[in-house]
């Protein structure tokens, strides 16, 4: 499965935009565990994703040529 990963903030220090090929990855919680596996730094940060565009706020299933931000948290106002 194609996963392009974005990312912003502190979190593009470790994490550079690019594609991945990853076999086994189905869902946001899978992808979360995989990443933090790839990148170790991640397990200290709090950080949101969001799939297609769209904030994950459950597990959400990932489907081919998927593109998932990370972001660190913020605020608005």
């Amino acid at each position: 499965m194609e996963i392009e990963i974005i990312s912003f903030g502190q979190i593009t220090e470790f994490i550079n935009n690019q594609k991945i090929e990853a076999d086994g990855i189905t869902d946001t919680d899978a992808f979360s565990k995989y990443i933090e596996n790839r990148f170790p730094a991640l397990k200290n940060l709090k950080y949101k994703l969001a799939l297609n565009k769209n904030i994950v706020q459950h597990n959400t299933e990932i489907t081919n040529q998927a593109t998932i931000a990370i972001m660190p948290p913020f605020s608005g106002g």
